[in-house]
């Protein structure tokens, strides 16, 4: 068994992003085990390299061969520095560094990432912007966006939004989609020198919609924990049977080879 680690609600909590009860000890756990994992985070905030130093900063021993986040992957799918980026400051100031022209006048993609405070102002400009000759593409599909205790939209709910006001389609870089998740089992299985496929692995995550759900039609198991966006496992009945498992935290969840 080897498992996909969310981050936010999973190993962090949503208001101060300190450590979940239990996450140091799992993580902890799985490398004194040696049981193969990967942290697969949507972090669009800050470029990968600080936001992995930020965690191993609160204590967690993640070897950065571990972790995968949208930005690692941007090039792969992204083949222009001309965009339109729409998110919070941060995602702005990580593309510069980047590289990307994030506010060119004629942009060949929009990239959208989550933000708390979108205005209806902000809505209207994604909107002029996808009718242009533009692709539209999100840095990831979370369902909900959660910060201070309060839920928000996330970036698959408002790309949901703009492809219905626009008649366009978008395309996805991070979770959940089946690149991403591809990429994450390729680097699981170059660090073990192994072959995992998907129904080997276990992804845990807050986010049953926005990451579960996805990684499920791969063939891998799911395990939703209480810590983050859902609060309650009623809040998941439509789509209960993508979910092989609800825990309240990732301190419920046994650190060996197998799901019980």
């Amino acid at each position: 068994m080897s498992y996909f680690i969310d981050v936010q609600g999973t190993l962090i909590n949503d208001i101060d992003k300190q450590p979940i009860i239990g996450s140091i000890e799992f993580i902890n756990n799985l490398n004194k085990s040696k049981i193969p994992y990967m942290v697969v985070t949507n972090n669009t905030k800050i470029i990968s390299k600080d936001f992995h130093k930020f965690l191993v900063n609160l204590g967690f021993d993640i070897p950065f061969e571990n972790y995968l986040d949208p930005f690692m992957v941007l090039n792969k799918s992204v083949k222009t520095k001309e965009v339109k980026a729409f998110g919070a400051e941060e995602f702005s100031n990580s593309l510069n560094q980047m590289g990307y022209n994030v506010n060119c006048e004629h942009p060949k993609i929009m990239l959208i990432a989550s933000k708390k405070d979108f205005s209806s102002n902000d809505y209207a400009s994604m909107i002029e912007t996808a009718l242009g000759d533009v692709d539209i593409v999100g840095m990831h599909a979370t369902s909900v966006y959660a910060k201070d205790g309060r839920r928000y939209p996330g970036v698959g709910a408002i790309l949901e939004m703009i492809s219905y006001a626009t008649s366009k389609n978008y395309t996805i870089i991070g979770k959940p989609s089946n690149a991403f998740y591809e990429e994450a089992k390729r680097l699981l299985n170059l660090q073990q020198n192994s072959n995992f496929s998907f129904k080997d692995i276990t992804m845990i995550s807050d986010d049953a919609i926005g990451d579960l759900c996805g990684v499920k039609k791969l063939g891998a198991k799911t395990i939703l924990v209480l810590s983050g966006k859902c609060k309650d496992k009623k809040e998941i009945y439509p789509i209960k049977e993508m979910i092989d498992k609800i825990v309240p935290n990732i301190s419920f969840i046994p650190t060996k080879r197998t799901v019980e």
